[in-house]
């Protein structure tokens, strides 16, 4: 690892074992899984401007593409004008195509910090005590079985499958009637690449990709009703 990059990791160790030092004598073995759960809260609090920013983004887009259907219908020979009509559209009612990716994308070097925080056995100078930590027996440091499985990884497939099912009807409601063929099958699977990756981070990542996509849904659900 870079050694510009040894500060934050370092930073971000001493919190989450901090706070599973604080909270072991409640939560025992599962101190330092409920010390992931808590440091999402805590960033996904800290990024609920951007969150409110996307579902601005998710509403104006909702105005916004039937109009971009028409500007590529119109100008189909002329990508240089449909861009300039995009950019014009979208400068006019103040909001990018992008908004909705904003939570997601700033989360990526959180979701870093985890993966690495759970796949290094020196981490300060000093053995890493967070790879002591259990779900169900499982260490938070292990990768999925290749010929067993476990409670907490099956758990963990089964919960983040239930995420996505409800994710996907979520965003296919969000779809108009104009919406591609194509549009409606990515809407639909794209939630479900989750379980994907989770087959190739540690238990602890996995941990985290699962609150954050509940914190999602769930703060969707009640910001777009």
């Amino acid at each position: 690892m870079p050694s510009f990059l040894d500060a934050p990791i370092s930073g971000a160790y001493h919190l989450v074992n901090g706070i599973a030092s604080a909270i072991e004598p409640l939560t025992g073995p599962y101190a330092a899984a409920v010390a992931i759960v808590l440091c999402t809260v805590a960033v996904r609090l800290l990024l609920l401007p951007l969150s409110l920013a996307a579902v601005r983004g998710e509403r104006s887009r909702a105005v916004l593409l039937p109009e971009i259907r028409k500007i590529n219908e119109r100008h189909g020979k002329d990508p240089e004008r449909i861009q300039r009509e995009i950019a014009k559209l979208q400068s006019e009612s103040g909001t990018t195509l992008l908004a909705g990716c904003l939570p997601m994308l700033a989360q990526l070097p959180f979701f870093w910090v985890m993966y690495t925080l759970f796949t290094t056995a020196i981490v300060a100078g000093q053995s890493n005590q967070l790879l002591a930590g259990t779900i169900f027996g499982a260490p938070l440091g292990i990768h999925w079985p290749l010929f067993a499985s476990t409670p907490a990884y099956l758990g963990l497939a089964v919960l983040l499958a239930v995420v996505a099912y409800f994710s996907s009807r979520r965003q296919l409601r969000q779809l108009d009637e104009t919406a591609s063929p194509m549009s409606r099958r990515i809407a639909r699977l794209l939630p479900f690449g989750t379980l994907a990756t989770a087959a190739f981070i540690p238990l602890a990542a996995g941990l985290y990709l699962l609150t954050t996509t509940t914190w999602t849904l769930v703060e969707r659900t009640i910001l777009l009703r």
